[in-house]
């Protein structure tokens, strides 16, 4: 039979790992956003490269919207 003590313990350590899987979830996201950040700035720097996204991405678009032939 457990001690109370042990299953304290035991939900101490349940607890305290939740909180760092959040903290990293957190962390995680925080770094995502700060690289979308970063290469949004680093595109940013090359005005005559929004042409070429659009007609990259342009294309792209309208295959999504072609409804497959049956």
């Amino acid at each position: 039979m457990a001690r109370p003590y042990e299953e304290s313990n035991s939900a101490v350590k349940t607890r305290r790992q939740q909180e760092d899987q959040r903290r990293m979830e957190f962390r995680r996201a925080i770094e995502h956003r700060f690289e979308l950040r970063q290469l949004q700035q680093e595109i940013n720097d090359y005005p005559e490269l929004d042409a070429v996204n659009y007609w990259q991405a342009a294309p792209a678009a309208s295959r999504r919207s072609v409804q497959p032939a049956r």
